[in-house]
């Protein structure tokens, strides 16, 4: 099958702006190609993720991973993790495992796998290098109206309305 596509936007462009702040990680960096642990075939293990520089009015955060490269209207939700406490600013590596313990009120929705937590970077094979948006929001809320049943699209339609701030890491990958 041939999946030649334009390649979509930035998804974050396309959404009312807003300051940026740092987000790092000991793991991923911006246009690199991930490494074989944070894939599907890889073993799904979620990047260690660092975040400073926020608005001192956030009360909690949001993490998600999404590809907006997918071949599908509405791209792939990879990760999303919400009401994270404004006090936590760092989350270890595999932190998005579906057995995570998360500091309260934190939780995890099912990604677009169908499963809870981190579902690592599965392009089609051949298909040109997919870029994954890991995205940390500050909140001016310390908790979304949704629950853990929520879709990720849900959650961060929720967020739009609450996002003081936001930081990115964008590597990419490709499946030769």
């Amino acid at each position: 099958m041939d999946l030649t596509r334009p390649i979509p936007p930035d998804p974050y462009s396309l959404l009312p702006q807003v300051p940026v702040f740092t987000v790092t990680s000991q793991d991923l960096t911006t246009d690199i190609q991930l490494t074989s642990a944070f894939t599907a075939a890889g073993g799904s293990i979620s990047p260690q993720l660092a975040w400073s520089g926020f608005p001192a009015e956030t009360k909690s955060f949001l993490v998600n991973c999404f590809d907006p490269d997918a071949p599908s209207p509405a791209g792939f939700w990879h990760w999303t993790l919400v009401n994270l406490p404004v006090s936590v600013t760092e989350l270890a590596r595999g932190a998005g495992a579906p057995e995570a313990v998360l500091p309260a009120p934190a939780f995890q929705v099912k990604n677009d796998a169908g499963s809870v937590g981190y579902y690592g970077a599965a392009p089609p094979q051949g298909d040109f290098p997919h870029r994954y948006f890991f995205a940390v929001h500050a909140l001016d809320t310390a908790t979304l109206p949704v629950g853990p049943d929520a879709t990720p699209t849900v959650v961060a339609f929720n967020a739009l309305f609450h996002t003081l701030a936001r930081g990115l890491i964008v590597p990419t990958y490709q499946q030769q």
